[in-house]
């Protein structure tokens, strides 16, 4: 009889981890792993239900700072994986996201610590240490072209196409991936500053400039240590020097010397807003008519409205109609093609 009982118990606690413990097939994902460079590399794959095996384009989309897993859940079921819905992409593409350097590519969200970060400290809000020395521009770049080279050979990637897509950090990425892989023919460049993080720092800093205090003048200071400590992966604020600096390199020269189609998206009261308004000028003078600017109205970096005091209206979700004008904005080029 008591053997029995443990037996049930055992059972019953069998049944209560692996239900808490999600994998990326349980929402519908395909989860891949890579090696690149010794490193271990996540990748999930987002397809219309029943077109798996289907061949499609990939839309490509590079993930936003901080070490969060792309795949996120709770008692309730899913969080966003994307900030939008995917699901008008999925007609015509296959989805592809890389986790970040050594963060599991799903957890449950009570599980992690501020912001949806994976902390191998939640006190001190300290990542691991595998994530801190390669959260840096060029490790995602040369990372994520390799995961591209060889997704290119699957059976269920059509190649005439390859669109990729990055938002806020995620941008920098994009651009850069696109300035050295050829096989890459759209790009979506969202929420970027085209002369690098430091000016929107900068720019945001400026914003608290009073009579008694410079604070734009503290900025310029703290990027005088970041240029002398550029390789320092050392934490700092929340971003090593070498993260501050890598995406501090200003994109700008690497966007309008593309020649494929470059959408340029952003909200008017972004920091950035007024870096990307002189980069559709420099556009404009470089007769770059691949390149499509759209601008919205009165919204902030992840394209919430701000109220009139000037604090963000969380209220509005604005991500599904700029996601949908992406889309028709692929859909033309096309057309145009």
């Amino acid at each position: 009889m008591h053997t029995k009982l443990v037996l049930i118990i055992m059972l019953l606690f069998s049944k209560i981890y692996s239900y808490s413990q999600k994998i990326p097939e349980d929402f519908g994902y395909r989860h891949i792993a890579m090696k690149y460079q010794d490193d271990p590399v996540d990748i999930i794959v987002i397809s219309k239900k029943g077109e798996e095996k289907i061949a499609k384009p990939i839309f490509f989309f590079c993930q936003g700072s901080l070490p969060q897993p792309v795949v996120k859940y709770d008692e309730k079921g899913l969080y966003g994986t994307l900030p939008f819905d995917e699901n008008p992409f999925l007609e015509a593409y296959h989805i592809v996201i890389v986790g970040k350097p050594f963060i599991p590519i799903i957890s449950d969200v009570n599980k992690l610590g501020k912001d949806y970060m994976y902390l191998k400290d939640i006190e001190k809000e300290m990542p691991p240490k595998g994530y801190t020395e390669r959260n840096y521009l060029d490790y995602y770049v040369f990372r994520n072209n390799f995961v591209l080279k060889q997704l290119a050979k699957e059976r269920w990637v059509k190649n005439k196409k390859l669109v990729v897509v990055g938002h806020s950090e995620g941008s920098s990425v994009a651009a850069k991936m696109t300035s050295i892989n050829k096989k890459i023919t759209h790009l979506i460049y969202s929420g970027g500053n085209p002369y690098g993080r430091i000016m929107n720092i900068l720019a945001q800093s400026r914003s608290f400039d009073s009579d008694s205090v410079d604070e734009g003048k503290n900025t310029i200071e703290h990027w005088k240590k970041v240029v002398a400590h550029s390789n320092d992966t050392n934490l700092t604020n929340g971003d090593t020097y070498k993260t501050t600096y890598s995406f501090s390199l200003p994109q700008k020269e690497n966007l309008i010397r593309l020649n494929i189609p470059v959408l340029v998206s952003y909200g008017t009261k972004d920091w950035s807003a007024p870096f990307n308004d002189l980069f559709q000028i420099e556009a404009i003078r470089e007769k770059k008519d691949n390149c499509t600017f759209m601008s919205y109205l009165n919204l902030e970096h992840n394209y919430f409205p701000i109220n009139v005091d000037g604090t963000v209206n969380y209220e509005v979700y604005n991500w599904d109609k700029i996601a949908a004008d992406w889309l028709n904005w692929l859909n033309n080029s096309d057309n145009e093609g």
